[in-house]
């Protein structure tokens, strides 16, 4: 996510830091400390200016869900939010996917959300997509067996591209539509989402069960 740089960034992260994980590497194994009772992990990976990971923690009251968002303007407006609705089941990392495995021990996590991910439409940038292979290794690592990754995008090339990975990973691919919303709102969107269904756009989702699988036997791709 592009964002102009904020004068004041600092200052409202600050203002927000019971929110924000300055030492996520120091909580690997132990996230459910944060909330005891939870009855489940939740992690959304990229959450933008956080409307769906506000709704989504709100909804879920016994559930501890643990956003991860590199760009720091973006999750500022999304921990600004969180903090006006006076939620108590969510927490901010600001960091790279790719350094999953540094802050969450094996199995630790139930679900992942991943929603509308850059389409990085490049061949040569593909390893970059956050559903090439290498990134679902690492999700099938944390991710216990049998957890889950909910992914929607409204990219439809994107999406196939992605389920076509899946399947090639070995992955079990459960719910696959490609207009979510077309007889009615599903579920919770997320900001980018309210504003492509408002013009037209199908929303493509999946659920995906995670299992380890051995990264070196996946078949190349010629796309």
């Amino acid at each position: 996510m592009r964002m102009r740089k904020m004068k004041n960034r600092d200052s409202r992260m600050e203002r927000c830091a019971e929110l924000r994980m300055e030492d996520p590497n120091a909580l690997k194994g132990n996230w459910r400390s944060l909330k005891p009772d939870a009855q489940a992990l939740w992690v959304e990976v990229g959450c933008g200016k956080g409307k769906f990971t506000a709704e989504t923690a709100q909804a879920n009251p016994d559930v501890l869900l643990i956003a991860i968002e590199r760009c720091r303007e973006a999750m500022v407006v999304a921990m600004e939010k969180a903090q006006s609705m006076g939620l108590r089941n969510v927490f901010f990392i600001d960091m790279d996917v790719a350094l999953m495995e540094d802050c969450f021990a094996a199995g630790e996590i139930d679900r992942l959300f991943i929603n509308f991910p850059d389409p990085w439409p490049r061949k040569k940038n593909a390893k970059r997509r956050l559903t090439f292979r290498s990134f679902l290794d690492k999700y099938c690592r944390v991710v216990r067996p049998g957890g889950e990754i909910h992914y929607k995008t409204d990219n439809a090339p994107l999406f196939q591209w992605s389920v076509e990975e899946f399947q090639m990973c070995g992955l079990e691919i459960k719910n696959l539509t490609r207009n979510l919303h077309e007889n009615g709102i599903v579920g919770i969107m997320t900001g980018y989402e309210e504003k492509f269904h408002a013009l037209g756009t199908p929303i493509n989702r999946c659920e995906v069960v995670c299992q380890p699988f051995d990264l070196s036997k996946v078949p190349a791709r010629e796309d």
